[in-house]
């Protein structure tokens, strides 16, 4: 690289180790405060599968049908800049449920087929959030995609939740809930039969539990397995490999319920998804504990691009590529937090955070102390969102399969396999990532890529 006139490395503002931040905020007036029980928020997690940045409303998709998710953007933050930790879908649910890097847990690959879901996947000494959240009071459920392992000892209901109504695999067929020829609906560690649509099921599973603990407070893991792409594997013979939605879906379009239009047709799975988060959003406000509930919604990862397959449908615009790279639009995806009287409303986020901070600020709000005996890579991103910080990371750190990236203010180092040069981007200037610009600024890739190896050559010195 040439020398040439440099910008300085941008500081995100001094980042402080997780647990430090969790100690002193358990001791401020705040945690007292939510540690009475009757004060301690509800927690609403949701997640899409491969959802794409560019699907919504809200993130200015003009023909996208999603009022609901539109109206919780008006009504809470709208993250811009906010990362899953992983580009798929295995890793990403292992990280969120940890608060670690990939690299920390150590499932950094997606399970694959029935041997692999159903096999004991994410290591069963890992504390998962739910685990933090029941000795503080919480009631808590895993409704949808579980996709981390489902052998003994770590399903669900062995790993922390009280309840558990969903999937074990990552892409069952939405009507008949087959994985790879397999029923895979589950209701604790039990195979059930049951009929209709998974989206639909898996909102109605979380309204039914939030009418049944209204009175105390309540975590629910709401995973949806929409949007993800159908699995052939899951038909019979004579059956289409399509998109699946409700007819009224396709109606809020004008669509055809039998169209073979697969843009159509997904549109119909978005839309239908975001009909579900509404039903569940409004059953808070009918047990008028809306206000005291902490919602977050995001995508697992970004959309897959499928080229030749029929299913390069979805959008991840403006952001380029998708889902298994570590390209913008594989990690960088929609995220919506309301909190009311706690987090500003209809108000824009655009300092990078990822997917591990939830945890961190889960716990944090609920009152929970975080392991002592285990390093946690989220910190808690309250501050940022509220407006009132920078974010709480100097910068972000990415690995998956041959890939390898850095996020740094504005600065995006980039490299698609390990023989392969450092690209670096400037996302404020080019958020499509079509401009390499490390010969320019030589001194901030270098500096970037040594960050990166001292961040990968230290985890096989910490746990």
């Amino acid at each position: 690289m040439s020398a040439s006139t440099k910008r300085p490395l941008p500081h995100f503002g001094r980042a402080v180790p997780a647990l430090y931040v969790t100690a002193l905020l358990a001791s401020g007036p705040l945690a007292s405060d939510l540690r009475a029980e009757h004060e301690r928020p509800n927690i609403l997690l949701i997640t899409a599968d491969n959802l794409g940045y560019g699907d919504l409303g809200c993130y200015g998709n003009a023909v996208m049908k999603t009022p609901r998710l539109d109206r919780l953007a008006r009504e809470g933050v709208r993250a811009t800049d906010f990362y899953t930790a992983s580009p798929t879908c295995t890793v990403s649910r292992a990280s969120l449920l940890t608060g670690r890097y990939p690299q920390r847990h150590g499932l950094t690959i997606q399970l694959p087929g029935i041997d692999g879901n159903y096999g004991v996947g994410l290591n069963q000494s890992e504390i998962l959030l739910p685990q933090l959240l029941t000795p503080q009071g919480y009631r808590t459920a895993c409704f949808g995609k579980w996709n981390i392992g489902f052998a003994a000892g770590s399903r669900p209901t062995e790993r922390g939740f009280d309840e558990f109504f969903g999937h074990a695999s990552g892409n069952i067929d939405y009507y008949t809930h087959i994985y790879n020829g397999r029923l895979d609906m589950h209701r604790g560690t039990e195979p059930i039969q049951v009929e209709g649509y998974s989206t639909d099921l898996f909102a109605d599973a979380a309204c039914e539990f939030m009418r049944r603990h209204a009175d105390a407070p309540f975590f629910i893991y709401l995973p949806f397995n929409a949007p993800h792409f159908p699995n052939p594997k899951n038909k019979q013979p004579h059956q289409p490999s399509i998109w699946q939605a409700p007819q009224r879906a396709f109606e809020a379009y004008g669509y055809d319920p039998d169209t073979t239009d697969e843009r159509e047709r997904y549109r119909a799975v978005v839309t239908a998804l975001d009909e579900a988060i509404g039903r569940v959003l409004d059953e808070l406000t009918a047990l008028h504990v809306e206000d005291r509930t902490l919602v977050i919604f995001y995508s697992d990862n970004g959309a897959f691009m499928l080229k030749g397959r029929g299913f390069e449908v979805a959008s991840n615009a403006p952001l380029r590529e998708g889902g298994v790279t570590l390209w913008e639009g594989g990690i960088r995806v929609p995220c919506l937090i309301r909190w009311p009287c706690q987090l500003p409303v209809g108000t824009v986020c655009d300092e990078p955070f990822f997917s591990c901070d939830l945890f961190a600020m889960i716990a944090r709000v609920a009152g929970a102390t975080l392991p002592d005996d285990c390093i946690i890579d989220g910190r808690d991103p309250t501050a940022a969102l509220a407006g009132t910080a920078a974010s709480p990371h100097e910068a972000l750190y990415f690995q998956f399969r041959s890939y390898s990236a850095v996020r740094a203010g504005p600065y995006k180092l980039l490299k698609t396999a390990p023989d392969k040069p450092w690209m670096l981007f400037d996302l404020h200037e080019d958020l499509g990532e079509t401009t390499d610009i490390a010969d320019r600024h030589d001194e901030i890739a270098s500096r970037l890529a040594a960050q990166f190896d001292a961040w990968h050559v230290n985890f096989a010195k910490r746990n």
